[in-house]
Parts: C-alpha cells; sequence; structure tokens
C-alpha cells in the first residue's frame, strides 16, 4: 500500500456489515434520539454504526475522523472500561477520535451532548484545514 493509501485508511471491516444492518434497526432509545434528532441532519456526513476494524462504532463522521459512542452501563463496568481502553487504542491508529457520553447525558442534557460534538467536529475541521 502506498504511503498516502495507508494515511486514509480507516479500517473500514466489510465482514461486519451485516452486523451493522442489524444494530441498526436495534439502536438504543438514546441512539435513535440522537441520530434522528441531531445527527442524522447534521451538515457533514455522519455515519450510524460503522465497522472499524474488528468493532461497530455507534457514529462516525469520517470528514472529521471522529467517533461518537453513547455508553450504557456495561461501559462502567471494570472489563467494559478495559474493553473501551483497548478500542480506543485500536481505532486511535487510523488517527481517528473518539468521545463517549454516556445514555444518561443524552436523556437528561441531550442539548450539551448536541453542542460538544458538534464543537468536536468543527475544531477537528478546523484544525485538519477542512471545511
Amino acid at each position: 500500500m502506498e504511503q498516502e493509501e495507508q494515511h486514509n485508511f480507516t479500517g473500514y471491516n466489510t465482514n461486519h456489515k451485516k452486523t451493522a444492518r442489524i444494530l441498526r434497526k436495534e439502536m438504543t432509545r438514546q441512539e435513535r434520539h440522537l441520530w434522528f434528532d441531531f445527527l442524522r441532519s447534521y451538515p457533514h456526513k455522519i455515519y450510524r454504526q460503522r465497522p472499524i476494524e474488528q468493532f461497530i462504532v455507534d457514529f462516525y463522521c469520517s470528514k472529521a475522523r471522529l467517533i461518537i459512542e453513547l455508553d450504557g452501563s456495561q461501559h462502567y463496568t471494570q472489563d467494559g472500561m478495559l474493553y473501551d481502553v483497548v478500542r480506543t487504542e485500536v481505532l486511535e491508529k487510523y488517527k481517528l477520535k473518539v468521545i463517549r457520553f454516556s445514555n444518561n447525558d443524552v436523556d437528561y442534557n441531550f442539548l450539551g451532548v448536541c453542542t460538544a460534538i458538534d464543537e468536536e467536529i468543527k475544531e477537528r475541521l478546523r484544525t485538519m484545514g477542512v471545511s
């Protein structure tokens, strides 16, 4: 693979397309709320349930190289936190940034979550020199 192709590769994994489709149909209440009430109509394309490496991320903005994760209670167990650390390390090797919000954040501070996502995307695009 040429140097430039390696830099642009995002780890998209076609082996997980079927699982990703199922997860899109079975999104959590919080994922549906964030998707239908904010991300779906965001000015920059955002994918939901995107396969990257061996993972399926909740939301992915390729232009900003940003992954948005919504965490339920399983992410706050010892095993869940360890898994998320390893997962983030793998995703970051593609120069992707992972930001996380709890389901409670979406339930009780939806506007704050949307504002944080918007600011993060704009900042990443600015620093990457993308408009």
